[in-house]
């Protein structure tokens, strides 16, 4: 019996984890690294080991700090959630050779897994239909899809559809795959472009019996990152879901797999489908079967790892779930990734919400930017779509740009509604494009309710004069938006055509054609956020700001140089790749914002460099 358990993981699936323990009354172990010491999952365990170092390869990623902290904490299980050592059979087998239990399936079957090559080999005797292997270094085929061996979850992940991008690629994917997973593993296979992404969650005993709890509907991706999920399919007719389980459940047998774990297809809109894959592990989207079979598949996991055999069946589906991934993102920058203090978290009751972080909450650089899991369950997918959508667009989250707005557009879209979900959904129907938006009111209301701060907070006898017009700056996603307003004796006044119904220092009242709208308002120091809106405040009187040079080219986010790919001299034009920085376990290629000669380079392979740092310099030719 399972007494304490160390979770060899961070963020949201830590916590998930330690939920379920609490429940089941077993003590529970968190690691950190040193950017996580205050961290939610370190604060929540009974027990917490620093991993010392930031950098995945210092801290997750080792499996003898992982197993020494096991044993220094005086756990007698080890489970790995997700990412990192989940799907790395040495770590499952220096756990299981220090006396500890491994919460997941056997290492040997991780290893031949591991391997998706010899995964493939592997089903496809089984009778399991799978797609032909392509080989990275004499690839003729276009498009074709490199993907990482050793892992998932979109990294070292490329598309490719030029023989002449082919190399550039591979060694790309490498680099992420051998950064996110410890190995640099690549293989190739024919692109499918409109396919859907359907999964069958499996959960298999030591006894023989083998569950398939569903299919989830994964097909919208952005740069293969799963961001919406559902369960059932919306695709998936009782034929198809008969067809799809007996494949699932014929992998699972062929490789002796037990515990929880996925089998993941390509499906195509005749019915047809092929192999992907074997996630020899829980999946970051598991939420929406335990909403829908009414489980727990981590206190099933532990069951499992106990020995515990699974009833004659599994229970039976009942509504619809639908989970979405809230990320730290910039949709202005490309989607980079966002960094820094998340001043307000609040999701409203009636969804669940899995998350990895709270109010005050940094987020860095060196791991997935995901806040959060938001899911939602309904008799029907309709009722689904709609909590969801309104969960998501009243949630308070101040203090970083996110995709919520990307989410909450994707539930709404028709295409959405009537089930179309194809893997390239998003592209199809230009949804990540940004969206041009006027955010006037929400300026208003942000100065409005600073104004009323200022107000409250100023002496008896200092007052500005009504008649006099009062102006505000905001800085907004590298713009500056202006506003004016002007108090008086019949009430206020601006320069937009909208009526000031009531303000006050947390939310401001506007009347636009007669309709009324509340605009909810977070002031922290000089960042203000009016609901999803979030603003700087422009000071009258602002300090002299540091230009760069006219060519220089400067980190867009802090992060780790993992290619140079130009040296002083060479001649570059507008949009030719400068380097590669890696943050957040993705590459992020830099490029050149003008046409020139290359005449610094102040940065190497390995430098670690901050947001604003200059690292190159391009001078305009005469």
């Amino acid at each position: 019996m399972i007494g304490t358990l160390l979770v060899a993981n961070r963020g949201e699936i830590a916590r998930r984890v330690f939920r379920t323990c609490r429940e089941l009354g077993i003590s529970s172990v968190a690691v950190c690294s040193d950017p996580d010491v205050d961290a939610p999952h370190a604060r929540e365990a009974d027990a917490c080991v620093v991993l010392p170092g930031a950098a995945p390869a210092d801290t997750y990623l080792r499996a003898d700090a992982l197993v020494a902290a096991a044993l220094a904490a005086g756990a007698d299980a080890v489970h790995p959630g997700y990412g990192f050592l989940s799907e790395n059979a040495a770590f499952a087998r220096a756990v299981l050779e220090a006396g500890l239990t491994w919460v997941g399936p056997d290492p040997d079957v991780i290893e031949a897994m591991g391997s998706k090559v010899a995964a493939k080999k592997l089903v496809a005797a089984a009778g399991v239909p799978v797609l032909p292997d392509l080989d990275p270094g004499s690839a003729t085929e276009f498009p074709l899809l490199v993907k990482a061996s050793a892992g998932g979850g979109g990294r070292g992940m490329r598309i490719v559809r030029s023989p002449d991008d082919l190399a550039e690629q591979v060694a790309a994917a490498r680099r992420e795959a051998e950064s996110a997973f410890g190995d640099g593993t690549v293989f190739c296979e024919p692109l499918l472009e409109h396919a859907r992404h359907v999964e069958v969650q499996l959960l298999a005993d030591r006894h023989g019996a083998v569950w398939a709890l569903g299919e989830r509907e994964c097909s919208i991706q952005r740069r293969h990152q799963k961001i919406v999920e559902e369960t059932p399919s919306p695709a998936v007719t009782p034929e198809v879901r008969e067809r799809l389980f007996t494949a699932a459940v014929a992998a699972a047998r062929a490789i002796g797999y037990v515990g929880a774990g996925t089998v993941e297809f390509l499906l195509a809109d005749d019915g047809r489908f092929h192999f992907l894959e074997v996630n020899t592990r829980l999946q970051v989207e598991h939420p929406i079967t335990e909403e829908v079979f009414g489980i727990d598949l981590v206190a099933w996991q532990i069951a499992i790892a106990e020995g515990d055999r699974l009833p004659a069946g599994p229970p039976a589906p009942n509504g619809h779930a639908i989970e979405v991934r809230l990320y730290a993102e910039d949709p202005e920058h490309d989607w980079r990734p966002a960094s820094g203090t998340l001043r307000r978290f609040r999701v409203p009751a009636g969804v669940r919400v899995d998350s990895g972080v709270e109010d005050g909450s940094e987020v860095g650089v060196h791991y997935d930017p995901m806040l959060a899991k938001v899911i939602a369950w309904s008799p029907t997918r309709s009722g689904a779509i709609r909590k969801l959508a309104a969960a998501l667009e009243r949630a308070e989250i101040h203090g970083l740009v996110t995709n919520r707005e990307l989410l909450v557009r994707t539930l709404r879209h028709p295409e959405f509604a009537r089930g179309a979900t194809h893997t390239d959904f998003l592209d199809r129907n230009r949804l990540t494009e940004p969206v041009a938006a006027d955010v006037r009111p929400a300026a208003l209301a942000a100065a409005l309710a600073l104004a009323e701060r200022r107000r409250r907070t100023t002496p008896p006898g200092w007052r500005n004069l009504p008649s006099q017009p009062q102006r505000a700056v905001f800085a907004h996603r590298g713009g500056v938006v202006e506003v004016e307003y002007r108090h008086g004796r019949s009430g206020v006044t601006t320069n937009l055509d909208v009526n000031v119904v009531r303000t006050g220092v947390d939310s401001v009242v506007l009347e636009s054609g007669g309709v009324r709208t509340v605009f909810p308002v977070v002031v922290c120091g000089r960042h203000v956020d009016v609901g999803a809106v979030g603003f700087t405040i422009v000071p009258r009187f602002p300090e002299p700001e540091t230009t760069l040079a006219p060519g220089a080219t400067a980190a867009p986010m802090p992060g780790t140089v993992v290619r140079v790919s130009v040296a002083v001299g060479d001649p570059v034009e507008a949009g030719a790749e400068l380097l590669v920085l890696e943050a957040m376990k993705m590459e992020h290629r830099v490029l050149a914002t003008t046409g020139g000669v290359v005449a610094e380079v102040l940065v190497e392979t390995g430098r670690q460099v901050d947001a604003g740092d200059v690292l190159a310099v391009v001078e305009e030719r005469a």
